[in-house]
């Protein structure tokens, strides 16, 4: 059908992609098993037939021409074969010559199975910003919310999207390691960012569906969530412990507290003073309400 743009479930995709067409190469998350993640859990993981994309491609060339931005969806399409990509990537640069950026979800372990030659073809066609979810930097964090990958696999995954020439955007939640592991998480969170020195990164705040796992901790007592104050305190700590040359930071998605911005390291000392007037007046009225945060 001509105009028409298929798409299976909830769309979920990065905040600076809000403005971007949003194309399904696969369907749901390959690893799907994170704790704290319901996002794909209604979803069956699989790669679509290319015929689909390309039609999609075309029709929503259709629907926005002239478009800029492009968001290849769902959870990990990186995950996808390589060639699958290479034409999903030719027929979108094709039927849409305005594209200044595509951009596309990946996991480690997807980063790291494509290796440094195959990211490279993938950028040399087109593929110019990837996002990793790093989620934390602490061994003990990743292993309790089951990411499925170790911090130094998260260090290596992210230098090779740099190596291959393509942007790299690193997501990290905090209140992930709960009240117990708070401290550890801030730490390590800033340590393995500051190696991998990514030019953007973003701060989300843990929020919990009742269909997630790591909600039924909470339920059973095993996992013990973080004040709005606490959160932003950890924000604080892990913005200190950041020494990167070049970042665009954010903590400006829906689930956050407190939305800040800043690029690193020149506004650090703005970041950590404006965290530090809301910490100093524990007042919650200068925070977003429960209600107003969202996925």
């Amino acid at each position: 059908m001509t105009g028409y743009v298929e798409y299976e479930g909830d769309v979920y995709r990065p905040p600076s992609e809000a403005r971007s067409v949003i194309i399904q190469a696969t369907i749901g998350c390959s690893h799907n098993r994170c704790t704290f993640c319901c996002m794909y859990r209604n979803k069956r993981f699989r790669v679509r037939e290319l015929a689909a994309v390309e039609r999609d491609l075309v029709n929503a060339a259709s629907l926005y021409p002239g478009a800029k931005r492009l968001f290849l969806a769902d959870g990990n399409a990186l995950v996808a074969d390589g060639d699958f990509l290479v034409a999903v990537l030719k027929k979108a640069r094709a039927v849409f010559p305005t594209l200044e950026r595509v951009a596309i979800y990946a996991g480690p372990q997807d980063i790291l199975d494509k290796g440094l030659t195959e990211l490279r073809q993938l950028a040399q066609v087109g593929l110019d910003m990837v996002y990793l979810g790093l989620e934390s930097g602490s061994d003990t964090v990743l292993k309790m919310v089951a990411k499925g990958a170790t911090a130094e696999q998260m260090i290596q995954a992210g230098l090779l999207v740099k190596e291959a020439g393509m942007l790299l955007s690193v997501m990290v939640i905090l209140g992930l390691g709960g009240k117990e592991f708070s401290a550890e998480h801030a730490r390590e969170t800033a340590r393995v960012l500051s190696v991998i020195d990514p030019p953007y990164a973003a701060a989300l705040t843990l929020l919990l569906d009742e269909r997630a796992p790591l909600y039924r901790q909470v339920q059973q007592g095993r996992f013990q969530p973080l004040s709005p104050m606490a959160s932003l305190a950890e924000l604080r700590a892990m913005i200190a412990g950041l020494e990167v040359t070049n970042c665009v930071f954010r903590s400006n998605h829906a689930s956050n507290y407190l939305p800040v911005r800043g690029t690193l390291p020149e506004d650090k000392p703005a970041l950590l003073q404006a965290i530090d007037t809301v910490l100093a007046r524990q007042d919650p009225d200068l925070l977003r309400p429960e209600g107003w945060r969202a996925f």
